[in-house]
């Protein structure tokens, strides 16, 4: 799936509304119902804009729910002292049987608390609950060439280019662009 991380993380200053984020600390745990509403507050502009994701901008709050808990093997949140959710990330086989040792997941961080780390802290905790989930490999089929931010967080956290996929995004504003496939594998030793 395709990941919103949107403004660089590492380079830009911090948005003075998102400094209560900075001096809370994060805890990220397993996703309950009563997450939903804060689940849907960031997913629902994400998806509305179009350029990250594939869902229709269209896209009913039931329809996003199953898309983005229904379909998953896990989802987490991160939250703050309040329980205020920050971010969110989905975790599912990237394929059916024969190929879902391979991982696959989407992340939102709110627009309000972005470069902070938090999408980077999200990416690391999925690979560690992938790995205790025995994925052997993680893959994200579809990241919008446009998203600079989700690009290198994603290098940072150890994924690889493997692929372009030209005009495989119908960007909402900028119409047909590239999509990028990054691997990271999870097990150490020989390759089969």
């Amino acid at each position: 799936m395709v990941h919103q991380l949107e403004e660089d993380e590492d380079h830009h200053p911090l948005d003075p509304t998102s400094l209560a984020a900075l001096s809370s600390p994060l805890k990220i745990r397993p996703y309950a119902a009563a997450d939903w509403p804060g689940v849907w507050a960031l997913l629902e502009p994400v998806f509305r804009a179009g350029e990250t994701f594939p869902h229709d901008p269209g896209i009913t709050e039931e329809e996003a729910q199953v898309a983005w808990v229904g379909q998953s093997k896990a989802v987490m949140v991160a939250v703050d002292v309040a329980g205020a959710v920050l971010g969110t990330y989905y975790l599912r086989p990237n394929s059916l049987r024969l190929g879902a040792h391979v991982a696959n997941a989407g992340y939102v961080v709110s627009v309000h608390c972005r470069r902070q780390g938090i999408g980077s802290r999200l990416c690391q905790h999925s690979l560690q609950l992938a790995r205790r989930l025995g994925f052997r490999a993680m893959q994200f089929n579809l990241v919008v060439s446009t998203n600079s931010a989700g690009i290198r967080c994603w290098r940072r956290n150890g994924f690889q280019l493997v692929g372009t996929l030209p005009g495989a995004f119908r960007h909402k504003q900028l119409g047909y662009v590239d999509a990028l496939v990054m691997f990271q594998g999870l097990v150490e030793g020989p390759k089969p």
